[in-house]
C-alpha cells in the first residue's frame, strides 16, 4: 500500500486537533520569546509537545470520565454527570478572573472536576450501597 493510501487511511479529525494545539502552543512560546535563536526555537518545540501532552491527559481524563459513566448506566443528562463539570467551570472562571491568568484557571478547573468527580462517586457508591442492602 502507499504511503499516501495508508496516511489517508490513518488520519482522523482528531490528529487535526493534536496538530493545531501543537501549533498554537510552539507559536505562543516563539511570540513571548521575542527573538528567534536556535535554544527558543528547541524550548518553543518542548512547550508546545507539553501543552499537547496536557491536553491528551486532561481529555483523555474526561472523556474516560463520560464513557464509565455511561456504561455504568448513566445518561450524559443526569445532575451527578454534569456537577463536576459545572463545578469546575465556575471555579475555573472565577480564579482565572480574580488571578487574571488563564493558566491558574485551567489548574483550578481540572482539579475542582477531579475533586467534585470523585465526590459524586462517592456519594453514588454510598446511596447505591444502602439501596442494595434495603431496611432491615
Amino acid at each position: 500500500m502507499a504511503l499516501r493510501n495508508r496516511l489517508r487511511d490513518g488520519l482522523r479529525p482528531w490528529h487535526g486537533v493534536m496538530l493545531a494545539v501543537f501549533v498554537a502552543g510552539t507559536g505562543i512560546t516563539l511570540l513571548r520569546a521575542g527573538i528567534v535563536t536556535g535554544e527558543t526555537v528547541l524550548r518553543a518545540v518542548l512547550s508546545g509537545l507539553f501543552g499537547l501532552l496536557i491536553f491528551q491527559f486532561t481529555l483523555g481524563n474526561v472523556w474516560g470520565y463520560a464513557v464509565e459513566y455511561y456504561n455504568a448506566g448513566g445518561s450524559w443528562t443526569d445532575l451527578p454527570f454534569l456537577t463536576p463539570f459545572v463545578a469546575a467551570g465556575v471555579a475555573g472562571v472565577a480564579l482565572g478572573f480574580y488571578f487574571e491568568s488563564v493558566a491558574v484557571a485551567a489548574w483550578v478547573a481540572f482539579w475542582v472536576f477531579v475533586a467534585v468527580a470523585a465526590l459524586v462517586a462517592l456519594g453514588a457508591w454510598f446511596v447505591t450501597g444502602y439501596r442494595e442492602v434495603g431496611p432491615s
